[in-house]
């Protein structure tokens, strides 16, 4: 497996990488690995994003529920 270090990095974006990492309770190397194959190869989204997807899908299918009587009336005119 090949290294790579990183030099020059802005203590905003290093900062963030930290907090990052330490909420997903991985090292900041391994944090850079998930980002980087992210950015460059399009790996899975996170939990969050996951989650986040789910939310909007289920408040997408929130509508207007039918009552007994327009399923039945609706079998009765021949609708499945």
């Amino acid at each position: 497996m090949k290294s790579l270090t990183l030099k020059g990095i802005p203590e905003p974006l290093y900062r963030a990488l930290k907090q990052r990492a330490k909420d997903s309770r991985r090292s900041l190397n391994g944090e850079a690995i998930v980002l980087l194959e992210a950015a460059l190869l399009g790996a899975p989204p996170g939990s969050a994003d996951v989650m986040t997807r789910v939310i909007a899908v289920r408040e997408r299918g929130r509508g207007p529920y039918l009552r007994d009587a327009e399923l039945r009336a609706a079998r009765q005119a021949g609708r499945p």
